[in-house]
């Protein structure tokens, strides 16, 4: 969907940042206010577009995803998100210090720290709100070898994009969102690319 679809919104929805005032959203066939918070929010793990780092050391903003992790599962995790190879070219490594909101990283740095701390809950949803903002080509390409691992690995995958030609490479299913509600929804292939931009256009409006 477009800026203002509401796609963000709904992954709120999800972790219940807030809950639904009508209807209801269902994760694995339940109704999201009936488990427990806690349980629910260790099991998803959400990269926004708008990264989020804390003041600390980045061993310690890693952790904020799971306060038990060890060293090697710090390393694999960056290894996996290629955050790793910027962490290693610093003097400190991951004990190297991080500004309130992350501002001495660059945007793509941010970005690949976040998704490693995603990947270290370990979660049974990932929901990735627009991963590849702040990637190079390759570092998206490598992104999408991620994605495929986690799927092959049971790993529930909602990502949000307003780019048709990533919904084509990595969705299985689409959804798209209009104006808070879903327009169109489907498995990939049922779809053609004029199809899905014709889906995002306002209506009475044609191609």
């Amino acid at each position: 969907g477009g800026t203002g679809s509401a796609k963000s919104s709904l992954t709120q929805l999800i972790s219940r940042l807030y809950d639904v005032t009508e209807g209801e959203v269902l994760l694995g066939g339940v109704d999201v206010r009936n488990y427990d918070l806690q349980a629910l929010r260790d099991q998803v793990a959400v990269v926004l577009q708008k990264n989020i780092l804390f003041s600390g050391t980045v061993a310690e903003n890693l952790r904020w995803g799971n306060p038990n992790a060890t060293q090697a599962e710090l390393e694999e995790a960056c290894r996996l998100s290629q955050a790793a190879e910027f962490i290693e070219r610093m003097k400190d490594g991951y004990e190297s210090h991080v500004e309130q909101g992350g501002s001495n990283f660059s945007g793509g740095q941010k970005q690949r720290l976040c998704i490693a701390r995603a990947l270290l809950k370990k979660p049974k949803v990932l929901i990735l709100d627009e991963p590849t903002s702040s990637l190079t080509f390759n570092e998206t390409e490598t992104l999408f070898e991620l994605i495929e691992k986690l799927k092959s690995e049971g790993v529930g995958i909602l990502y949000i994009t307003h780019r048709l030609t990533e919904v084509f490479k990595i969705a299985t299913d689409i959804i798209i969102m209009r104006d808070g509600k879903i327009s169109l929804s489907g498995k990939t292939q049922e779809f053609t690319n004029d199809m899905l931009i014709q889906a995002l256009l306002p209506d009475g409006t044609n191609m």
